[in-house]
This record gives C-alpha cells, sequence and structure tokens, in this order.
C-alpha cells in the first residue's frame, strides 16, 4: 500500500480573536500560498469522525488543486483542543505552525464580545471569568468551545503540549499586535519560515471586530488585575517558548 503524503504542510492554529481571520485573508491573497478555500475547516478537532481511519481525501479536496506553493489552513482551535494536535501529529509529522497570540486579557474580553453579541452568551463577563469557568471545567476533557474566555489565554501551557509533539524548529510564535501594526513585516516571517521570498506588503486590515460594552458588562479594571493574577504564571513561561510575553 502507497503511503499517504499529506498535501497540507501548515497551519496557522491559534489563538482564537489573536488577528486568525486577518491572517488568512493576507495569506490567501498572495499567490505563493495555496490556502484551503474554507477559513476555519476544523477537521482536526471534529469529534463526529472516525479517527480510527486515516481518511483524509474530503479534507485536501479543499485546497487548489496543482498549486506548486505550501498548502496551509487557519482554525484557532487547533492549539486548545488537545486531541487535535495528536491527530495533526500522525497526519504531518513535519506540519508547521504558525501561533498567532495577543494579549490574554484582551483576548479573553474579545471573546466574550463575540460569544455576548450573537447570543451563545447571556452572563456578564466578570461572572464567566470567576464562577463561570466552572461550565469548562466540567466540560468533556475539560474543553469548551465556547466558554473558554480564561483557558484559551494560557498560552505557555498549550505550547508546552505543542512542543511535546513537534520540534520548536516547526512553530513560529507572532503577537498579534505586530501583524496589526506592521502586516509586512509578520507575513516576511511567516514567508521566511516556510522557506518562500519576501513579498509585498498588504494594506492593513482589521476583521471581526466585535462591539463595544460598558456598564454592567463593561471591562473593569478590576477584572483586568483579576486576569493579570491568574495568567502570571502562565505568561512567567511564556518568554522561553514564543520568544516574547505580555505584561
Amino acid at each position: 500500500m502507497t503511503p499517504h503524503v499529506p498535501r497540507v504542510s501548515f497551519l496557522v492554529a491559534g489563538a482564537q480573536k489573536a488577528g486568525t481571520t486577518a491572517l488568512y485573508l493576507y495569506l490567501a491573497a498572495d499567490p505563493q500560498f495555496a490556502m484551503c478555500r474554507v477559513k476555519e475547516p476544523h477537521f482536526f478537532d471534529d469529534e463526529t469522525r472516525d479517527w480510527r481511519r486515516d481518511d483524509y481525501a474530503a479534507y485536501e479536496a479543499l485546497f487548489p488543486a496543482g498549486s506548486a506553493g505550501p498548502c496551509g489552513e487557519v482554525t484557532p482551535i487547533y492549539i486548545y483542543w488537545p486531541p487535535a494536535l495528536e491527530r495533526i501529529a500522525r497526519y504531518n509529522p513535519a506540519m508547521r505552525f504558525v501561533v498567532l497570540l495577543r494579549d490574554p486579557v484582551e483576548r479573553a474580553w474579545s471573546h466574550w464580545r463575540m460569544e455576548f453579541a450573537r447570543g451563545a452568551e447571556t452572563q456578564p463577563f466578570a461572572w464567566c471569568i470567576r464562577e463561570g469557568r466552572a461550565r469548562v471545567a466540567t466540560a468533556p476533557g475539560g474543553r469548551h468551545r465556547v466558554f473558554s474566555y480564561v483557558e484559551r489565554g494560557f498560552y505557555a501551557e498549550q505550547l508546552e503540549r505543542l512542543l511535546t509533539l513537534f520540534p520548536s524548529s516547526q512553530v513560529l510564535c507572532l503577537r498579534a499586535e505586530d501583524l496589526m501594526a506592521r502586516p509586512g513585516e509578520a507575513l516576511d516571517r511567516i514567508r521566511a519560515f516556510l522557506d518562500l521570498s519576501p513579498g509585498p506588503a498588504p494594506r492593513p486590515h482589521l476583521a471581526h471586530v466585535g462591539p463595544e460594552f460598558d456598564g454592567e458588562v463593561g471591562l473593569t479594571p478590576e477584572d483586568v488585575r483579576y486576569l493579570r493574577d491568574l495568567y502570571a504564571a502562565d505568561n512567567a513561561r511564556l518568554p522561553g517558548l514564543a520568544g516574547f510575553g505580555f505584561g
């Protein structure tokens, strides 16, 4: 039996609400890349699939045929969802990862704003990051796709798990703030990481900017202090893994 040769060679694997949609649009506009036609195919975190079978035909059909450039996709939950990383390692041990990271407090607030605006969340932010974390702890595997406002910001924990499966040479971490401020430089770092030539700088743009809130459901200084304390130990390990940390 001929061994399967994986077509997909890189993933933007996180973090959610860290500029991954903007990055997808930048990469999709660059002819050097062969990006998935769907921004978030959610293949490796699909718990309805029979993962006893290594069947990747439908997944790989989502990518342009005959392209010479590296095939990649963007699904930000992959770094947060442990089974996804194990499945990716089985699919392609040489997979390269681009990981966008945003200040975890700002990320949590942006995540909540998105879920509240679309009606998936009905509780105020202050409750969600405190008592509401029980909804995540009691979910299967201790992971929750919607209510993980705090948990997705433990970046060092997630990178440490990623690096047990892939060498650091296959992981590039970038600050979301740098992509926003200097997209051309960020894209050239990704191109170099994937052995591509430098390219033109795109016009900066934002994607999926959520609504603002104030009053009883707004972000308070107390919430910020509470989250900074929660993230302190994780953030102290982050520079050794990502090359940078957050305040």
